[in-house]
C-alpha cells in the first residue's frame, strides 16, 4: 500500500480517524487562520486509504446559534448505534465567554450531525485546561473516557452512558475531571491501548510553525499518570515541519497501526497551510518508535 501525502487536496488540521464496517474516516478542521472563516467541519472517507471522498459541512450549525467562530479539532466515537462528534467552538479566552466543547450526533458517520444539549459539553476551565482538542476514546470494557485540554494543561473524565455528561472516574468516589497534564504537554491528546497498555500522545510546540511535534507516555491505566517517553514526530528535512494533532487507524487484519496527522511545507509561514498525511507507526512493549515521515 503505497500512501501519497498529502493524502487530499486543501489545507486542513486536527484530523481524528476511525474505522466503522470496513470504511476509514477522517475528521478534520477546515484551516484557515482567521477563525469566522472555520464555522463547520469536514469528513473523509475511504476503502483503500488512497482515494478519499469528501463530505463538506457536516454539522447542522442551525443548531449551535451560539458559535461564532472556531469551529475545529474533531473527535468521534459510535456508540449504541449512534455517531457522535466533539469538537471545540469559539476558542473562548475564560469562563465568562460561551463555547468550549460541543457534542452532536448522528444516524451515519457523514452526518449530519445535529446539538445534542442545546449548550456546550464542557464550557468552563477546569484545572487551567483550555476546553479544546478533544479525544474519545473507548475501553475495552466499553468505557468512552474523553481526554481535552489546551493552554499546557491536559484533563481525563468518563463520559456517562448517554453520552450528555460525566460520571466519577472512579465508582466509590466523586472525581470527574482529573488533570494527567504530562511534562511539555501543550495540546492535541491522543489514547491508543494495545495490549494492556495506555498510550497517552500529545502535541508540543507552536500549531503555527515548525516546532509543532508529538511526544509520548505509557501507563497500565487509562488515568496515568504518563511520563514523557520522549518525541516520535518532528521536523524531517526535506519533507515538512510541524507535524502534530494527530489521530490513528488500526489495520486489524494485518495488525498495522497509521498515525493520521497534519503537517507544513517547510518554510512556509502562513500558519492556516496545513495538510493532512499517514503513515506508519510502530508501537508495542511499552514503546512508540520515532515515526518517518513519507
Amino acid at each position: 500500500m503505497n500512501i501519497n501525502n498529502p493524502i487530499i487536496p486543501g489545507w486542513y488540521a486536527d484530523p481524528e480517524a476511525r474505522t466503522y464496517e470496513g470504511k476509514h474516516w477522517i475528521y478534520a478542521t477546515r484551516s484557515f487562520t482567521e477563525y469566522t472563516m472555520q464555522m463547520n467541519l469536514d469528513a473523509f472517507s475511504s476503502d483503500d486509504l488512497i482515494h478519499w471522498e469528501k463530505h463538506e459541512g457536516i454539522i447542522e450549525m442551525a443548531d449551535f446559534p451560539w458559535i461564532w467562530r472556531a469551529v475545529w479539532a474533531p473527535t468521534h466515537i459510535e456508540h449504541q448505534g449512534k455517531y457522535y462528534l466533539v469538537f471545540a467552538s469559539n476558542d473562548i479566552q475564560s469562563n465568562e465567554e460561551t463555547g468550549g466543547l460541543e457534542i452532536a450526533v448522528a444516524d451515519r458517520p457523514e452526518g449530519p450531525y445535529r446539538g445534542y444539549l442545546g449548550k456546550p459539553l464542557v464550557d468552563k476551565f477546569i484545572h487551567q485546561a483550555q476546553p479544546i482538542d478533544a479525544h474519545l476514546f473507548k475501553d475495552e470494557d466499553g468505557t468512552i473516557y474523553l481526554y481535552y485540554g489546551g493552554w499546557g494543561h491536559c484533563n481525563v473524565a468518563r463520559m456517562n452512558e448517554e453520552m450528555t455528561g460525566f460520571v466519577p472516574l472512579a465508582d466509590n468516589g466523586n472525581e470527574i475531571f482529573r488533570s494527567i497534564t504530562p511534562e511539555g504537554y501543550v495540546e492535541g491528546p491522543c489514547m491508543i491501548k494495545k495490549d494492556g497498555l495506555y498510550y497517552l500522545m500529545w502535541s508540543m510546540g507552536g500549531w503555527t510553525n515548525g516546532t509543532y511535534r508529538v511526544a509520548y507516555g505509557v501507563s497500565d491505566s487509562p488515568l496515568g499518570p504518563f511520563k514523557n517517553e520522549g518525541t516520535i514526530l518532528e521536523r524531517q528535512e526535506p519533507i515538512a515541519e510541524g507535524p502534530g494533532h494527530h489521530g490513528y487507524l488500526h489495520l486489524q487484519e494485518r495488525d498495522e497501526w497509521l498515525i493520521v496527522y497534519h503537517r507544513r511545507i517547510i518554510g512556509d509561514t502562513e500558519p492556516g497551510h496545513r495538510q493532512l498525511c499517514i503513515d506508519r507507526m510502530r508501537i508495542g512493549n511499552g514503546k512508540i518508535e520515532p515515526i518517518i515521515m513519507t
